[in-house]
Parts: structure tokens; sequence; C-alpha cells
């Protein structure tokens, strides 16, 4: 005993003298040998080691990732990947080790695994069916797999994206920053986007993720979650998050009111917030809505753009749907398989008013024709199963978190679910098609999908008593 003792400060002080002797080694080697690509290399290993000893800290730079790192990477083909969507993956394959070396190989029990689970499964059936049932008259290049792949891997990222903060996170607080970082980068982003002469400045500084539609509902969710729900906010929190949230329905209701997956997404996202907040007014809320429309929904539809809009992109739309719809028959069980679509949907031309495409270059638009093409009825009624069980989750949540952060936090996420799902009427804004919004869009919304699995942290901590001024800090 006393001899095994003695050699544990030896065997400690080899290690000490073999990490000095690499690091002089690598200092000598990198100071001769200088470049930019081993400089990357250098900052990837540390950072790599720094999340190996604490993986919950991948969170924050994933979101800096999806919205501060403009970077595109070749892969050959017509996919192009981005530092975020590479990120989740490795945090996957840290948090994977993390449980190795802890022992502890299992995710947190929820309804929504075995949905999520099996969504993934069906992606992968639908993909090998697609290949032995594939058309011989429809081209098929031989890098198409890797195509697919791509397409499978956006739906596996967005899983693994939900799953990594209901199980990194493990208290409120580490919730709470996540958060609160993610709001005061993307709300400062969203308030310079907006301000005259400035957001040319930031452009060349952020992803595509500041133009696509998930980034601004996610962002009105959890500001307004906030400033309705948690009564200790601090005073200067609540001002930037009622500039944040100022700068997001500016954005939508004026600066970009003719895209209209926008406005479909903000506006549900305050609905249920509104909803929720107020229980005692929402049927009358809901009629006053609903005469607002009435009488001012022609003013809306030519303030949206109008007939040259709707020409322009709504009837286009509907033709776009009409034909991969019409392909996706061939087998409506599992689908064409990941990103196949446009290929059968090619092959044959396709007319809309005095357009005629010879080779029509076809994407549905449409997040939910998109799914029933990839992956079938059957993939398809997963995904709504898993939606269903967000959900239950979310208004189960609701009972048990009543005041403070976490009120804010449940209330949030329930609206940015239900928006959501509006958003995927039209465009593939959550679940990316590959070859339109496709991994620069992934930016976005894997935020989505982030956010969301702090639904899944919140039910897996200890009931407890919110305890009085926790949320002051903030």
């Amino acid at each position: 005993m006393i001899a095994t003792v003695r050699r544990i400060p030896f065997t400690r002080n080899l290690w000490t003298l073999a990490m000095v002797m690499a690091v002089l080694a690598g200092a000598a080697y990198f100071g001769s040998h200088a470049s930019v690509r081993w400089l990357a290399l250098l900052v990837i290993c540390m950072g790599a080691m720094v999340l190996l000893r604490k993986p919950i800290l991948g969170l924050p730079v994933l979101v800096l990732a999806a919205l501060l790192i403009p970077l595109d990477i070749s892969t050959g083909t017509e996919v192009k990947l981005n530092p975020a969507a590479l990120l989740v993956p490795a945090l996957l394959g840290v948090w994977l080790l993390d449980m190795i070396r802890l022992r502890k190989l299992h995710l947190v029990p929820s309804r929504t695994t075995a949905p999520l689970v099996l969504f993934l499964l069906a992606g992968l059936l639908s993909l090998l069916v697609g290949i032995v049932l594939w058309d011989p008259a429809v081209p098929r290049s031989g890098n198409f797999t890797l195509v697919q792949l791509a397409q499978w891997a956006i739906f596996a990222f967005s899983a693994g994206a939900f799953w990594l903060t209901g199980n990194l996170v493990r208290n409120e607080a580490w919730l709470r920053r996540l958060t609160f970082f993610y709001l005061a980068v993307a709300g400062s982003l969203a308030i310079l986007h907006v301000l005259p002469g400035v957001s040319s400045l930031i452009y060349h500084a952020t992803t595509f993720a500041l133009d696509r539609a998930p980034f601004w509902l996610l962002l009105i969710a959890l500001a307004g979650g906030q400033l309705l729900f948690n009564r200790d906010l601090s005073v200067r929190w609540r001002l930037f998050l009622g500039a944040t949230s100022a700068a997001v329905l500016f954005y939508a209701l004026i600066l970009e009111r003719k895209t209209l997956s926008n406005l479909v997404g903000v506006v549900p996202v305050v609905g249920v917030l509104v909803w929720s907040r107020w229980p005692r007014w929402r049927w009358a809320l809901v009629g006053l809505a609903v005469l607002s429309l009435l009488f001012s929904s022609a003013a809306l539809y030519q303030f949206a753009g109008g007939n040259a809009e709707w020409e322009e992109s709504g009837g286009s739309r509907l033709v776009l749907i009409g034909r991969v719809i019409e392909v996706s028959m061939r087998n409506p069980i599992t689908g064409l398989g990941p990103a196949a679509y446009r290929s059968y949907a090619r092959m044959r031309p396709l007319a809309y008013e005095a357009a005629y495409w010879v080779e029509p270059v076809v994407n549905s638009h449409n997040n939910y024709v998109d799914l029933f093409s990839q992956v079938g009825l059957l993939g398809l009624g997963l995904f709504f199963w898993y939606v269903m069980e967000v959900i239950r989750l979310g208004v189960h949540l609701q009972s048990r978190f009543t005041e403070g952060f976490a009120a804010g936090y449940v209330n949030a996420m329930l609206a940015a679910g239900i928006g959501s799902l509006a958003v995927m009427l039209f465009a593939d804004w959550i679940l990316p098609f590959v070859y339109n919004i496709g991994f620069p869009g992934f930016q976005a919304s894997v935020l989505v999908w982030l956010f969301l699995g702090g639904l899944l942290a919140l039910d897996a901590m200890p009931r407890r008593e919110m305890p009085i001024g926790a949320d002051h800090a903030t």
C-alpha cells in the first residue's frame, strides 16, 4: 500500500514532464512551420481538451458558431457544410466519451425519445428502400448517396441538438446562463440588423441564420417569455429584451413584411405568449384578433404584397407542391428517400403561368410535404408523434413552473414550438431540405432544437420550490 502511494506522485510527475516536453516540441515545430491551418488545428485541439473536461461549454460555443462564424466548407458536392453543422456531431462525440468515462451510458428518460429515435430510423429505412426501388430511368449521380446521407444528417443533427441540451444541462442555473447568453448575442445582432446603415456593417460577421425565420421566432419567444413571466428580471435586462422584441417586430412586420414566413412565425409566438400570460382575457383577445382580421384583411393583403406577391410566390408554390406529391405517390408509405424527390420531379417539364421549365429544379417550400416525400407517411407520422409529446411535455411543465425564469422559458418554448409548426408550412425551415435551405439554414433551425431540449432538461430536474430572488442576478 505504501509503495503504491509513493508511486502516484512519480507517475504524475512523468505525465507533467511529458506534457511540458510535448508543448515545447509543438512550440518549436509550429514556430518554424506557422500557418493558419496549423493555428486552427491547435485551437481545435485546445477546445476539444476543454470540452472533454466540461462538455456543457459546447452549447454556448454552438450558439456562437451558428450566429457568428460565416464559413462554408466544401464537400465536393452541391452541399456545403459550416461550423455549426460540424460542431453538433463533435459535441455528441464528446458527450458520448463523457458518459463512457462516468459509466453512465443513457439518455434522460422522456416520452419524446422513442418517436424521435424511430423517426431517424425511418429516415434510414426510407434511404435503403429508395435505393432498392430506384427507377432506372431517373438519373442518379455517383455521389448522390452522399447527398442523401447529408440530408439524413440534418435530421440526426437536429435531434442531436435537442438531446445535447436535455442531457448536458443538469440544473436551472446552467439553462439560465445559456438562455441569457443567447439573448445577449442574438438580441444585439437583431437590434443592429434593423438600425439604418448598420446592418451592412455586420453582414460579413454574421451567418445566414439572421436571414432565416427560425432566428426571429426563437428570439421573440425567449425575449417575450422572460418579459412576460419573469417578474424577477432586472431593469437592465427588461429594457434590453424590450428593445430586442421591438427589433423583431419591426423586422417581421415592416422591413420584411413581404417575406410571409417571418410574419407567420412571429405572430403565433406572440399570440401563444399572450394566451398563456393572461388566461382570463384569452377569449376576449381571440375575439378582438378575429374582428381585427375581418375588418383589415384586405388592407393586410395589400400590405404584404397583394396579387403580385401571390402570383410570384404563392401560386407557384402550389404548383411545386403538386409536382412533389405526384412523384412521391410512387411510394407513399416510406417515401422516395432523403433528398430524392428533386431527381424524380425534374423528369417532366413543368409549366406555371407564362413560365415553362424543361428540366425543373423543384423544392416544395413546405416542410410537411418534404417529409412526406422523403420519409413517407411512416416518417411523417413519427414526426407528429414527437411533436405531440413535446407539446404534452410543455403543458405539463407549465403547471410545474409558474414563476421566475423557468416559467418564462417553458412558455417561450411552447410558443416557439407552435411558431415553428406554422413556418414549416411555408418552407423547410425546421428540418431543412439539403438542396434548398440546407445547411446554411440549419444554422438557424438548430438553435430552435437546442432550446427545445431545455424542456427535456427542466423535466429531468428534481422537483423543488423556486428560491425567492433566484433570478435577480439576471
